[in-house]
């Protein structure tokens, strides 16, 4: 993986993404126990483009010419598939801005916050992260103060509630 995160960090470097962090599964990994994961979630700022849309092309056309290879939704990167995912509403953006600077091995990265991984897992909703949100409000630590504010700033209050008593 210090190879991937590597290669994520040149095109951070090289402006081909404004700014990425780890989330999904392997982000959660970072605060618990780890799980049997597929793939490497990266959440990406994207540069402005002239017409306001957001793509991924350009990521996908780089890592191309350097000779990487797609499978499936994933970018294989040294050896490792990549999912890009760009930050499309106001709370992946927030996360992306408040993620944490820390150390895999040798090689710096940014990883997002637990509170904001607890409130991804709320608003996609999904049974697979409904399942992963038990395991991690029971293991990860997490700033509760930091966490409400946040699931209040995006309207996840109520499902949060739903969930938290289900564990």
């Amino acid at each position: 993986m210090e190879a991937t995160l590597r290669v994520l960090n040149e095109l951070e470097r090289e402006d081909v993404i404004s700014r990425y962090a780890i989330g999904g599964a392997v982000g959660a990994i970072f605060y618990m126990e780890p799980f049997l994961t597929y793939d490497l979630d990266v959440f990406v700022l994207l540069p402005q483009t002239t017409s306001g849309l957001l793509t991924l092309s350009p990521i996908y056309e780089e890592l191309k010419r350097r000779g990487y290879t797609g499978e499936a939704e994933c970018i294989l990167i040294e050896g490792m598939p990549v999912q890009f995912l760009p930050a499309y509403n106001p709370l992946l953006e927030e996360a992306l801005t408040e993620a944490r600077e820390t150390r895999y091995a040798e090689t710096m990265t940014r990883v997002l916050r637990p509170e904001h991984l607890a409130a991804i897992m709320v608003q996609t909703g999904r049974d697979k992260d409904r399942q992963r949100f038990a395991t991690f409000m029971q293991e990860a630590i997490l700033d509760a103060e930091y966490l409400q504010s946040v699931l209040e700033r995006h309207q996840l209050t109520a499902r949060y509630d739903l969930w938290k008593t289900a564990i």
